[in-house]
């Protein structure tokens, strides 16, 4: 993956060509040859993901994506992930902006049935995460102030199951990821260098929700739904989630962070450096269904209506597609398809989804039930009917209008 298709390259030029009220002196300002080189890791990421989400799309979904099948977008998502550890291995012993992505891959290689590929890319990760294990804070980077390699780190030290490591981790995101009752700094990464490489107003300020809040919030909120009686865990999390957000203008300008300096105030505007942070939102978006011992039932990222015991909640994160029960523990995901309603029963714990209309392009859902925490007194969930399974996916036809299914827990 070569490191831009832009260069500064004067002398291959019509003259004037670059402005000249720029500083071109840094080593931001490659040359063609500099360019096209394919050794920078942090590169991979970004376009492993364009594939896997095209792979996922094509898969899931009937006429939606045509220029390739859906096997040819894992596989280049595979190819990716494999080029970046031959080609890139100096900067790929570190964690790598949005590397939660090689997971997700290999998670669907192995749903796939690609045993092959599933048992390369598990040993290209493994000697990677083997160096982490071995380090006392395994998430360094390129730069000695970064914090980019934690998201990555965290998740394959949990998958690797080295706990201490993710502990570890997991402790430095939260040191540098506060809750602060402001929009601007809860759960905004602490971050205060890169104003000088990626914007406009090149100075040392406090950046507000740089790409590492969205990032960064991706471990977090895997933390808290293994331990949902952890509130702050989730109101860091969210706040880092949704503070990507706050870095598009009225006019849907994208800025790579926000000036807090009171002089500025203002997003940053030159586009540098800002897709990381919305893969962290992509990545999170969410309904998650709480009930707090001081302020009841709540929901962030969608409306809640309490009517006896039954918890009556409308998803309205960006995609609707995911929604976390803390009261059970209870992940629902969909590779395709819309939640369109969740009801929780608060007295036996029955949770009845309801799934939006079908689309010329999804005839069915296909519904993930998984429970990463394991509370007391609460079973397995599993639909009250049965429904075919798809690569570990309950396959719901669905009908023009609302289709619900109701979700029981068993022994």
């Amino acid at each position: 993956m070569r490191k831009s298709l832009f260069y500064y390259q004067p002398d291959q030029m019509p003259p004037n060509y670059y402005r000249s009220d720029l500083d071109w002196g840094s080593w931001t300002s490659w040359n063609k040859q500099a360019s096209e080189r394919v050794d920078r890791s942090y590169n991979y990421p970004h376009v492993a993901a364009a594939y896997w989400v095209l792979y996922r799309l094509a898969r899931n979904n009937q006429g939606l994506v045509t220029n390739h099948p859906w096997d040819w977008y894992l596989t280049h998502a595979y190819e990716t992930s494999i080029a970046m550890t031959k080609f890139a291995d100096g900067l790929a012993v570190f964690g790598q902006m949005e590397g939660t992505i090689f997971v997700q891959i290999l998670s669907d290689l192995k749903r796939e049935g690609l045993t092959t590929q599933a048992e390369n890319l598990e040993a290209k990760m493994r000697a990677r995460a083997s160096r982490w294990k071995a380090e006392a804070y395994p998430f360094g980077s390129e730069m000695p102030w970064d914090s980019t390699g934690q998201e990555e780190v965290y998740a394959w030290m949990k998958y690797f199951g080295y706990q201490d490591k993710a502990d570890v981790t997991l402790r430095a995101v939260l040191g540098y990821d506060p809750a602060i009752p402001h929009w601007g700094y809860n759960g905004s990464a602490r971050r205060y260098w890169d104003f000088v490489f990626a914007a406009k107003y090149t100075r040392l300020e406090r950046q507000l929700h740089h790409y590492g809040s969205g990032l960064n919030a991706i471990p977090v909120l895997a933390e808290y739904r293994e331990h949902p009686g952890d509130f702050y865990l989730l109101r860091v999390g969210y706040g880092g989630t949704m503070g990507a957000l706050t870095d598009i203008d009225r006019e849907g300008f994208l800025a790579p962070a926000f000036h807090s300096f009171p002089d500025m105030l203002r997003v940053d505007p030159l586009s540098g450096d800002n897709g990381p942070n919305f893969f962290g939102h992509a990545f999170n978006a969410a309904t998650y269904v709480v009930h707090h011992p001081e302020f009841g039932w709540v929901a962030f990222g969608g409306n809640l209506k309490v009517e006896g015991n039954t918890i009556k909640v409308t998803p309205l994160d960006s995609f609707r597609t995911r929604v976390y029960v803390a009261s059970a523990g209870l992940w629902l995901t969909l590779d395709a398809g819309k939640f369109e309603s969740v009801e929780v029963n608060s007295k036996n714990g029955a949770v009845r989804v309801g799934l939006s209309a079908s689309t010329q392009f999804t005839a069915a859902a296909h519904l993930r039930i998984e429970q990463p925490a394991k509370l007391q007194g609460v079973g397995i969930y599993h639909p009250a009917k049965t429904l075919k399974i798809e690569r570990d996916a309950y396959v719901v036809p669905l009908e023009k209008g609302t289709s619900w299914i109701e979700l029981i827990a068993g022994q």
